[in-house]
């Protein structure tokens, strides 16, 4: 089970998650629950509700909306994003410890041997001695390969601090922005479904109209159907679509905080900060609720050495 720590003041919780996002779980539980009792609590029947040829127009032509709004990888990432959506994000305090003692290994080389002395380490990070101590971070295929990279324009010695600093920077830009299209697709699909919703609405009471002279409870269901068309569009959109583009907006975060710690350390060692000093900087940027105090990584180092 992992384990995470968030702050308030001087004092920090305690929050153990499961492979689960609890917070979805709970937040689906809370708005059906709400919506549902209140329902039955007015005299209404449940069954009513059960419209699933509106959730088809409404769902099919809100996806066939974003598929033509979106490039085909999109799209296709939107889908395989839903598995993302429940589980936590894997951004917490024990990985950016590390992540911070990875780096001052690495750093630590350098100082004493020379940049020249990590490049077995880098150019086959699966087999160095010092990455498959942090089995947390080698399984982060993009992760590792960012750290390398940037190590060995380091050890080609034919850049400035600033320059390598640019380039870091135009590259995360780049990335946070191919990150930010998924949920930026999502968002567009919440965005159209209450008018999905609507159309959903207006083909009931087509269908109504074409049953009027009949039965009065034949016409009620019709028009309940259509409302319920209404209702879904705007359910869907508010209470799920929308939140879950948010969702993913909050990982993508994440993961870019992750790297800017990254680059924090990599631009202070080249411009000569010891090792410590130089993952300092990097642990320094992170939010309080994931960033480990001095002493836990001071404990880190001498359990790794």
């Amino acid at each position: 089970m992992d384990t995470t720590y968030t702050q308030s003041g001087p004092h920090a919780e305690k929050i153990e998650d499961g492979s689960l996002c609890v917070n979805i779980i709970l937040g689906i539980i809370v708005i059906f629950g709400c919506i549902i009792g209140g329902f039955v609590g007015g005299g209404g029947q449940v069954m009513a509700l059960f419209q699933p040829l509106e959730v088809l127009i409404i769902c099919g032509a809100s996806l066939g909306a974003m598929i033509i709004g979106n490039p085909l990888s999109v799209s296709i990432g939107v889908v395989k994003s839903a598995g993302a959506l429940m589980t936590p994000s894997k951004y917490k305090k024990q990985l950016y410890l590390d992540l911070l003692t990875l780096l001052y290994d690495i750093f630590n080389k350098t100082r004493r041997e020379g940049l020249m002395a990590i490049e077995g380490d880098i150019e086959e990070p699966e087999s160095s001695p010092i990455f498959s101590n942090y089995p947390s971070i080698l399984k982060d295929h993009h992760a590792v390969e960012f750290i390398c990279d940037y190590l060995r324009i380091m050890v080609a010695g034919n850049m400035a601090p600033h320059e390598l600093e640019a380039l870091i920077d135009q590259e995360l830009e780049g990335h946070h922005q191919e990150q930010a299209l998924i949920p930026s697709a999502i968002s567009g699909a919440a965005d159209g479904l209450p008018g999905f919703g609507i159309v959903a609405a207006v083909l009931g009471i087509v269908i109504t109209m074409g049953s009027l002279g009949g039965p009065p409870e034949e016409l009620g269901h019709h028009v309940a159907a259509a409302l319920v068309g209404t209702l879904l569009g705007i359910l869907f959109a508010y209470g799920f679509i929308a939140p879950f583009s948010s969702y993913l907006n909050h990982k993508n975060r994440d993961e870019a905080h992750f790297y800017s710690c990254i680059k924090a350390c990599l631009v202070a060692s080249m411009n000569g900060v010891p090792p410590q000093i130089a993952v300092e900087f990097g642990r320094k940027v992170l939010y309080h609720s994931v960033r480990p105090s001095f002493k836990e990584l001071e404990e880190q180092y001498r359990a790794k050495k």
